[in-house]
């Protein structure tokens, strides 16, 4: 089975799937780009929806994690990429949740889990670390 990305919530009786790794903010897989600070920063110069500083988002993690990000000099240090990029293949095969809301059918998704999603099961076949085999 295919890995999901799920949105975490906190409504009554919601349980999170089994074969769920949360890399929500809070947790060693977190977007080191917040909402806030790239609304602040682009406010200064113009007007975001918020699906575009939610792309940003997305996308400046993307690039972080790639060769191209390298250099982009998140204040963390190089440490946490080094060790995200090291600890990727555990998320292999897993279903990933986070906070943000899921995309409408046919809609990109904007968030950090679905970059890990693709990211971590480049190349992957069936019968990952966390899917039904």
């Amino acid at each position: 089975m295919t890995p999901q990305r799920i949105q975490l919530r906190r409504v009554r009786g919601w349980r999170m799937p089994e074969n769920t790794v949360v890399v929500s903010r809070p947790s060693r897989w977190g977007n080191p780009w917040t909402i806030t600070d790239l609304l602040e920063e682009w406010q200064e110069r113009t007007t975001p929806t918020l699906e575009e500083v939610r792309a940003t988002a997305a996308e400046n993690y993307r690039a972080w994690l790639s060769d191209d990000g390298a250099d982009m000099g998140y204040p963390a240090g190089p440490g946490r990429r080094e060790r995200i990029l090291r600890e990727l293949p555990t998320l292999r095969g897993w279903n990933l949740a986070c906070w943000c809301p899921l995309p409408a059918p046919g809609q990109p998704d904007h968030c950090h889990a679905a970059v890990l999603l693709t990211v971590a099961n480049a190349g992957a076949g069936e019968g990952g670390a966390g899917g039904d085999e």
